[in-house]
Order: structure tokens, then sequence, then C-alpha cells
């Protein structure tokens, strides 16, 4: 396909789309063979960066509404992968902490991103990898996105108020 041919209408931002797409869909796939869904993944990941983050400060890391965050959490409890501590500091807030079961699927989930990546990218050069990876966090950057995860972008934008989420690994 020749993307450099004069008079050629541009499509970066469709073929982004399409890429990010694609990029989801698999990542969901991959997701789901180990029980958890993408919005599971994210959360996972992100009280394994900051342990003892309190539910409402999640909440607003993810864009979501906390009855959503309360629901996730909620399951990940159950399935034993995250527990709820009373705040030592504001016994008002629950401080989340991933078990030993939640710590052995984050690594999981590390090594499912480093393969999905690596599949995804697998057409490219290390030089071009290194030259996409300059350019998007620039685009990233340059929008305003979180590098670390996705956000409800519609409910931020005030288009579906009750939606959640975000993914994350």
């Amino acid at each position: 396909m020749d993307f450099a041919t004069p008079g050629r209408s541009r499509r970066t931002a469709f073929l982004l789309s399409q890429l990010g797409a694609v990029a989801s869909s698999r990542f969901a796939d991959r997701t789901r063979e180990i029980g958890l869904t993408p919005s599971d993944a994210g959360v996972i990941r992100l009280i394994g960066r900051a342990p003892g983050l309190s539910q409402r400060s999640l909440a607003d890391r993810l864009g979501a509404v906390p009855s959503r965050v309360v629901t996730l959490i909620d399951s990940l409890q159950d399935r034993g992968l995250v527990d709820r501590v009373r705040s030592s500091t504001d016994r008002r807030n629950y401080e989340l902490h991933l078990t030993d079961a939640g710590k052995r699927v984050l690594r999981e989930l590390r090594g499912i991103a480093e393969q999905h990546e690596a599949e995804l990218l697998a057409p490219l050069t290390a030089e071009q990898n290194g030259q996409l990876e300059v350019l998007l966090a620039q685009l990233a950057s340059g929008h305003g996105l979180d590098v670390d995860l996705h956000r409800d972008l519609g409910r931020q934008a005030g288009r579906d108020p009750g939606a959640g989420g975000g993914r994350k690994a």
C-alpha cells in the first residue's frame, strides 16, 4: 500500500482508530482468557502501581463515577484479587491492596501486555517502533491523555454521565 501517493487523502486518524479498535479487541480476548475484563486489568495494574490507593482516588484517576468503581472492586475482592483496608488516617476511606493472588495476576497481565505489544508491533523494525512510540507519546501529551490508562472521555465531555471505566494493563 503506497501511503505517500501525491493527492491521496490523509487517513491517519482513521488508521489510528482502526488500529486502536484491533488492539482493544485483541487485548480484551487475552484478558478474557484469564477471567478478566480490560477494566479489571486496568484496575489491578493501577492498584499494583499505587498500593493503598483509595477508592475515591481510583475513581478520579479512571474518570469513572464512584459507584462504578465500587462494583469493580467488589468483583475483584470477591475473586480474591483485591483487599479493602480501612484507612488509618481517614476512617471514611478504604485503601486498596492486591492480595497475593492479585499480585500473581498482575505478573501474568504484564506478560500478556508484552506479548500483545510485540504481536501488534511485529510489522515494524526496532527503529520504526521507537519512532512510533515517541510520536504517539507526543500526540497523547498534546491531547492531555494519561499514558498509563484509558479514560472514559465520553463522560468527561458530558456525553455519558453514567458510564465508567478505564482499561488498563
